[in-house]
């Protein structure tokens, strides 16, 4: 591969010679423009405005223009002549986790090629500290003039740098999130999870690009003078959800039997099963098993107080039986000691 800027590595008191080389290419179809009538090529000529005549690159310079319009010329001696030590090293100012980069930051990727033999060793070594300490380099370096921020990881065996934006090219996304008060129901989510679930992982290298197949398609079938390719229309997006839980379950659904899995299907008037993932499934067994022994322990609880109460109810009556056996034991004997006193009165 081609490199596009040669410099080094500045590690502490290492110095590593390297070479940057793209690690992306863009595989977009670029078209030109022609004028309709005659399929003629539209070209652009950079012109003066003074004096209406077409330059060419060797005529071009640099020039800043101010808030009044003012243009001040720029040279590339002026540019070259800045304190910029970053202009051929790729400066490391400190080594951080991964995940303190935010992916917003994200630019353009490098990779970076030890140059030359003597440069084999301190490479080896950077690359296996970045390794063994799971950081991550954060590096200053200078590029088609000006100076940017990259990121140095390492990918197999080899140092890769990422381009940054700078933390104040990053936008604050103000106005972005949705500002009505939204409440999201658990039952929402756990079809979210399921249809999360349900489509699973991807392998990247499976994944292509169907737009550019399609373009590259119909050239080559007007190329050879036929007509365009009959391509199915794609799908209108961006309707209005009406009810967002048959949204998700139809997504399951429809998801699982993309997948081949067995159940997918759901015809009108059969009952329906959403399973839930197995976490979902755990937590509703935990909470079935609650329920069932605090069930338990409440029907325990009643028969014993049921038992207890009945037992009281039996003593009470027994003393009852009692109290009521003794005052008519005494009522009798009483009546006898009466009639045995109108007896001696009489005689």
């Amino acid at each position: 591969m081609r490199s596009i800027w040669n410099g080094a590595i500045s590690f502490g008191l290492v110095s590593i010679p390297i070479k940057l080389v793209n690690a992306t290419e863009n595989h977009s179809i670029s078209f030109r423009q022609i004028h309709k009538e005659d399929g003629g090529r539209v070209r652009y000529r950079k012109v003066c405005e003074l004096d209406d005549q077409e330059l060419t690159a060797a005529e071009i310079g640099k020039a800043y223009e101010s808030d009044d319009g003012s243009i001040i010329p720029i040279s590339d001696a002026d540019l070259a002549g800045l304190p910029l030590p970053t202009a051929k090293t790729i400066e490391i100012v400190a080594f951080v986790p991964a995940d303190s980069i935010d992916p917003l930051q994200m630019d353009t990727a490098y990779y970076l090629s030890a140059s030359g033999v003597p440069a084999a060793k301190p490479y080896t070594l950077l690359r296996e500290a970045l390794k063994r300490s799971k950081k991550v380099a954060v590096a200053k370096f200078a590029l088609r003039g000006r100076e940017r921020l990259g990121m140095l990881r390492v990918v197999g065996d080899v140092i890769a740098m990422h381009g940054l934006l700078w933390p104040d090219e990053i936008r604050a996304p103000e106005g972005v999130a949705p500002e009505a008060d939204v409440t999201v129901r658990d039952a929402e989510l756990d079809l979210a999870d399921a249809l999360m679930d349900t489509l699973g992982s991807v392998d990247l290298d499976s994944l292509h690009d169907d737009y550019r197949e399609a373009v590259e398609e119909m050239i080559a079938a007007k190329a050879e003078g036929g007509p365009a390719p009959e391509l199915a229309p794609a799908e209108a997006g961006g309707g209005k959800v009406i009810d967002l839980m048959a949204a998700l379950e139809n997504s399951v659904r429809a998801a699982k039997g993309a997948r081949g899995e067995e159940g997918a299907g759901g015809g009108e008037g059969g009952a329906e099963v959403t399973h839930l993932p197995e976490r979902k499934r755990k937590q509703a067994a935990k909470k079935t098993t609650a329920r069932k022994s605090a069930a338990k322990t409440g029907a325990a609880k009643t028969g014993a107080a049921e038992k207890t109460t009945a037992k009281k109810a039996t003593s009470a009556k027994k003393a009852a039986s009692a109290k009521s056996a003794a005052s008519t034991k005494k009522a009798t004997a009483t009546k006898k000691t009466a009639s045995s006193g109108r007896k001696r009165a009489s005689a």
